[in-house]
């Protein structure tokens, strides 16, 4: 399978190594906007190897048309691991699942996305007497705030919509029916995210957290191998992992 990487970043160089190593998986490209390189250039010079299988994107939302273009062009699956996406655009990303098949996620590892089931199975039960928080850590040149990552589990958490979400706090007040969600920005961290259930006299947290940046390019070739060989449609990495 050929691989074509959009991004040029720390993380898609991580992963342009992984899928050097894999078997069964070639990098035909990697594209850095940045640099003024398009996908469109990559699988020209692609074209002698058998041009390009799949997308992988791990860029800036800034380049969600050239993705969404080319593979409609060439009838291409996309796995898109950007986040800080606009409503705008995730409607973009939802017309391209019709299209080809697409897998879109903020977090393609497989300890948060057992994480995220737990989420969801246990705040029913624990939602009458704990109060929820999630704080997530990242490295400071991540530039969305809180991460997509966070923004999942706490759709995990408040799937029923009955929960006030409250990004960050200041000032007095009560609380009420909330999750909070905090952010934090330093150094190197790979990645780090909890969620805090705290009940009366007892404190329940789960916690993961990224060593390296390995987990999520593993994810994304496992998420790459399943785009190939699906359908149109939009998948998760629920789909990849559980099926």
């Amino acid at each position: 399978m050929n691989v074509a990487i959009l991004g040029g970043g720390a993380m898609g160089n991580v992963l342009a190594q992984m899928t050097e190593e894999k078997d069964g998986m070639t990098l035909v490209a990697m594209v850095d906007p940045l640099a003024g390189q398009t996908l469109e250039q990559a699988a020209g010079e692609a074209s002698g190897a058998g041009g390009i299988d799949v997308v992988i994107d791990f860029s800036n939302p800034a380049n969600l048309d050239m993705l969404c273009d080319f593979c409609v062009a060439n009838t291409c699956p996309a796995v898109i691991a950007t986040t800080g996406y606009e409503e705008s655009q995730l409607a973009k990303i939802e017309s391209l699942s019709k299209q080809v098949p697409v897998v879109f996620s903020a977090n393609y590892s497989l300890g948060i996305n057992v994480m995220k089931r737990v989420i969801a199975e246990i705040t029913p039960i624990l939602e009458d007497t704990f109060d929820i928080e999630i704080i997530e850590k990242h490295h400071n040149k991540k530039l969305d705030a809180p991460s997509g990552t966070a923004k999942m589990l706490l759709a995990a958490a408040d799937g029923t919509g009955r929960y006030a979400h409250i990004f960050g706090r200041d000032g007095n007040r009560k609380r009420s029916k909330e999750i909070g969600v905090h952010a934090v920005r330093g150094g190197t961290i790979a990645g780090e995210h909890t969620v805090l259930y705290a009940g009366e006299d007892e404190l329940l947290e789960i916690k993961h957290t990224a060593g390296s940046k390995k987990i999520f390019a593993a994810g994304a070739l496992k998420a790459a191998q399943f785009a190939a060989d699906a359908q149109k449609g939009f998948y998760n990495m629920e789909d990849v992992l559980f099926g």
